[in-house]
Parts: structure tokens; sequence; C-alpha cells
């Protein structure tokens, strides 16, 4: 990190990346030395979508929990780099489950190598995070990261077994966001307070802040799969209604629109297809009955939450760039 950054020059994601550039360096320095594999084709496979132009949202957050508890160590790269294995682990299989062939405007694993090699690969970050992990002998650490895995499995789960179905609930919404993408991001920030020496209290906050911000960072991402503009018409754009996913912005579409609409969005998302005139009317109707807004505004809630949660902690460098990384979360335009 640049020495002595007031606190007040710190107003933008762009403020946070360069104060603590040369810290995530390092994170990026322990992704790149600790692909060791002796097969060339697994390195092959995970660097191609470790450098595809990632946030490292993850070790960010645990560089900045434990920074706000006073934390001045090096641990944190190569327990940011570890996390980030593990989030890397999941969008591997997350593209085989979704068939999907762009990631970041870049081919899928699945799509240069095939499913198998992707799912393998999925599973070699996964250990290999693991056994590294497990060389910390720290408990807590072990089960914060251990439950996260154990809950993204259950949140993938649960979307695929609500994939297609509109008659999902917002409760059961956000039980799957809290799961699938809250748990690690949690995770990460309690890692922070752990090695930061927090006590109890204050790890559980910063717990409660990291699934605030998950959840905030899912709802926003989803509602802005449906937000339009010319360069996404017919590639990106609509494509969890095209996979069957039941988000937000739909489900408050669902509830208000005429039956007539209704029935056509069922018929689309029974039959996977989805015209570019369809999807033009959806998005249509989603400004009409005001979803998009009613989603970004609940994700915003979420942020809220997760500013108050920051209450406790004195001002700090690494406070103010949580509470930017927080509003962050609602907008980016992806």
């Amino acid at each position: 990190m640049k020495n002595g950054p007031a606190t007040s020059t710190i107003h933008t994601m762009a403020d946070v990346w360069d104060a603590y550039r040369e810290e995530l360096e390092g994170v990026e320095d322990q992704l790149r030395k600790n692909l060791d594999s002796n097969v060339a084709l697994v390195n092959t496979v995970a660097s191609h979508i470790l450098s595809s132009g990632g946030k490292r949202l993850r070790p960010l957050l645990l560089l900045l929990c434990a920074r706000v508890c006073g934390y001045s160590a090096k641990e944190h790269l190569v327990l940011g780099s570890l996390v980030e294995y593990i989030h890397t682990a999941t969008l591997l299989h997350d593209d085989v489950v979704d068939d999907a062939d762009l990631r970041r405007g870049r081919q899928t694993a699945r799509k240069l190598w095939g499913n198998q090699i992707s799912i393998l690969v999925g599973d070699y970050l996964y250990s290999k995070a693991i056994c590294q992990i497990v060389g910390f002998r720290n408990q807590a650490i072990n089960e914060a990261l251990s439950e996260a895995c154990r809950k993204m499995a259950e949140g993938e789960v649960l979307q695929l077994y609500y994939n297609g179905n509109p008659l999902i609930t917002e409760t059961e919404y956000l039980r799957i966001v809290e799961h699938k993408t809250a748990g690690l991001i949690a995770a990460a920030c309690r890692i922070g307070g752990i090695i930061g020496g927090a006590p109890a209290d204050k790890e559980a906050v910063l717990f409660r802040f990291g699934q605030h911000l998950g959840i905030a960072f899912q709802v926003a991402d989803d509602t802005l799969d449906y937000a339009a503009n010319g360069d996404r018409l017919g590639k990106s754009l609509g494509q969890d209604l095209r996979q069957g996913k039941v988000t937000l912005p739909l489900l408050h579409l669902l509830h208000h629109c005429s039956d007539q609409d209704r029935q056509m969005i069922k018929d689309r998302m029974e039959t996977r297809t989805l015209a570019e005139a369809d999807l033009l009317r959806i998005i249509s109707l989603m400004q009409e009955f005001g979803s998009i807004s009613y989603a970004m505004e609940r994700a915003r809630t979420f942020v809220a939450a997760a500013n108050r949660d920051l209450g406790g902690f004195e001002d700090s460098l690494p406070k103010r760039a949580l509470s930017v990384v927080a509003d962050y979360m609602v907008t980016r335009d992806r």
C-alpha cells in the first residue's frame, strides 16, 4: 500500500485499487506461484481463467477486514490467493452447469478444453486451496472456508432445483444468493478478522458485513442482466432468463404484469427460447412496472446494512475503503 494516503482521498474504487495496488499485486504473485501442478494442462487451464480479468474482490475484502482490525503482517497475501482459487473453481464448475461459452468476453475453459477438464481443474483448485489452508493450522480459518464451500454447493443445488420455476418466492431467491455468492465473501471478511485478532463480536460483525455485501453484489449482478444497451443486445443480455434462472427483477415483473405477459414469460422459460423481440418486450415491461428499480433498491438496502455493520470500527483508511467497496456493489456496470 502507498504510504500515508488520507482517509478523505478514498472516494472511488479506482482510489481503493490505487491505495492497495502493491498488496493486490502480491496476491497475484501468490496466484501464479502456487500454480505448480506437475500436469501442465492443469496450469494452462487454471491460468486461462485466472487471467481473464477478475476483480479480486474477495482477496481485497480479506485484506481490508484484516487491516481494519489493525493487522499489519503478510499472511493475507496467501490466504487471499486461496480464497480466489476457491472462487475460480466455482466459476469453472458454473460454466459447465450453465453450458457457458463466454466469461468476461473470453471463451470459457469448457469451450476450449471441454467439460471434463473444466470440472477436474476446478476440483484441483479446490483441493489446492484446502491443502494450503490446512498448513496455517488455524481451526477458525478452516471452519470459515469449509462452511463457505458447503454453502456454495448447497446454493448451486438450490438454484438448479428452482431453475425454470416462476413460482419461486423472493425469500427463496435470497436464500440461494446468500448460499451461492454471499457465503464465500462473508468467509473472506471473517478470515480478515481472524488474522487481525478481532474479538468474537467484531469477527461476527465482519462476517455479517460480508453477507450483506455478497447479497447486494448478486442482486445487482442479476439486475444488470436486464440493463439494456446496444452493445449487449443479442449477446449476454438476458442470459439468466435464457438459462431458466428466475432472479429478482423477473420475480417482481411476474407479480405485476398481465396474465398474458406472464404466460409468455413462462413459455419462454420452459422452452429456453428467447428471441430478441421477446427480450426487448420483457425489458420494456420491467421498466414499465419498475422491476429493475425495485431490484436495485433492494440491493441498496443490503449495502446500507453493510455500511451500518462498519459503525463499530474506528475511522481509518481501510474502513473508508470498505465503505467504498460496499457502495461499488450497486454503482458498477458489470
